[in-house]
């Protein structure tokens, strides 16, 4: 079958994508990867077939002109999808409607028009048979719908948007007086495009999850789960990887995008000044430019620029980190008990959920100082109970079907819900 990868120039979201692509690839599909024209060479990169579409606008151009465009809700999430860890019957019909007041225009139409008329005319060019979707790229949805494809969703973290959603049908009911942000814009498109809207345009015909059930928060949709498959773009293994560490290792690492959003946040030199006495090797990931912000490097810290985390987390003993989900995910599978500094979007509700496995500690990024770094590192390290939770929630990702494992599932899925011809 034909198989159609879509979403907006995000890199960490087509990192979690690319594994099924070659899943796919290497079971005889046919497999191309569509995004705007800029984000190519990280596709091809990766060995994939891209197919350039739209213009180059995107989200980094719009957030350099209106710092204020992303609006960030009470628990780091963007609203009103941080309504997803409060308990349903505190989720009001208000708060879900203004979110989406703002985040239509704002965000899913600033990071979709430039991708939706140049998506349906390749896809009806090329007519795929089910089409992947990063779940905020809408332009997915609407190009399957148009072209008759199979389509659905690829959740990079929890299912925000899918639990959302649902929470907002569900609170809509029986309303006649009041409009739909979200299926009012994607309706448009629908009248151009001749077909009726439906709330699969929102949330798939099913949705493909990379986070083990312990760690998610689900709607009552149809899932499909998968396991993480660490990947981060073209690396090299430097060469003192190979030799064992000969006390514990700690890595820390603040994420690519978190490391330019909270550079001045996290108070790195002083966490490094506080744990330079503890008999362990520490090896943090920085550019080069914040390299040079520490005056002083203790003796027993490393400091490199890059280091593919894959190779880096089997050798540690814990790990601090921002709580991305790649970086997260890759240090679950790993078994490695972690340090959670999270600040938004979806780090500190997975930070509270791995702290809830007992798999780690969370401290906000605004907490980041040596001294509560230090103790927390300190009880990671001597309380074996942290690591006997890391282990648990390791095997429960490694019982996860592999992107090769679930292949069967997607064409079954695809041949049942494409329209007869």
């Amino acid at each position: 079958m034909r198989v159609l990868f879509t979403t907006y120039p995000q890199k960490t979201h087509f990192m979690a994508m690319a594994p099924l692509a070659w899943a796919l690839r290497t079971a005889g599909h046919e497999v191309v990867f569509a995004s705007q024209p800029k984000f190519c060479d990280v596709i091809t990169q990766a060995g994939l077939t891209a197919v350039p579409i739209g213009t180059n606008r995107d989200l980094e151009q719009i957030l350099a002109r209106d710092a204020n465009w992303f609006r960030i809700g009470l628990n780091g999430m963007p609203v009103p999808y941080d309504s997803v860890d409060w308990p349903r019957d505190q989720v009001t019909w208000s708060y879900l409607q203004d979110g989406y007041e703002i985040q239509v225009p704002k965000w899913h139409r600033m990071s979709n028009v430039p991708l939706v008329t140049d998506l349906v005319e390749f896809a009806r060019h090329w007519k795929p048979d089910l089409v992947i979707w990063e779940p905020s790229t809408y332009a997915g949805s609407l190009a399957a719908k148009a072209c008759g494809a199979a389509h659905a969703r690829m959740l990079f973290s929890v299912d925000s948007f899918g639990v959302a959603r649902e929470r907002y049908v569900d609170l809509k009911r029986g309303r006649t007086d009041q409009s739909d942000p979200l299926a009012d814009w994607l309706s448009t498109y629908c009248r151009t495009y001749g077909f009726e809207f439906s709330e699969e345009l929102i949330t798939g015909q099913f949705t493909i999850s990379l986070v083990p059930q312990s760690l998610g928060i689900e709607a009552g949709l149809q899932y499909l789960p998968v396991r993480h498959i660490p990947y981060a773009g073209a690396a090299a293994v430097p060469a003192w990887l190979n030799k064992q560490p000969d006390r514990p290792r700690v890595a820390i690492t603040m994420g690519i995008s978190t490391a330019n959003l909270t550079g001045e946040v996290v108070d790195l030199p002083d966490v490094l000044e506080e744990l330079a006495d503890l008999d362990i090797e520490i090896v943090a990931t920085l550019s080069e430019a914040a390299q040079k912000t520490i005056a002083t490097v203790p003796d027993n810290v490393r400091l490199v620029s890059y280091v593919p985390l894959h190779a880096l987390v089997p050798t540690c003993s814990a790990v601090m980190h921002h709580g991305g989900i790649g970086t997260l995910l890759t240090i679950a599978a790993h078994g490695k008990p972690q340090l959670i500094l999270p600040w938004n979007n979806d780090g500190p509700s997975l930070a509270r959920r791995v702290a809830a496995q007992g798999a780690g500690l969370a401290l906000h990024v605004f907490q980041g100082s040596g001294r509560p770094v230090r103790d927390r590192l300190l009880r990671i390290l001597k309380e074996p109970k942290f690591q006997e939770a890391a282990d648990r929630l390791s095997a429960e990702i490694r019982a996860m079907p592999s992107p090769n494992e679930i292949v069967g599932d997607l064409e079954k899925l695809t041949a049942g819900l494409r329209p007869a011809i």
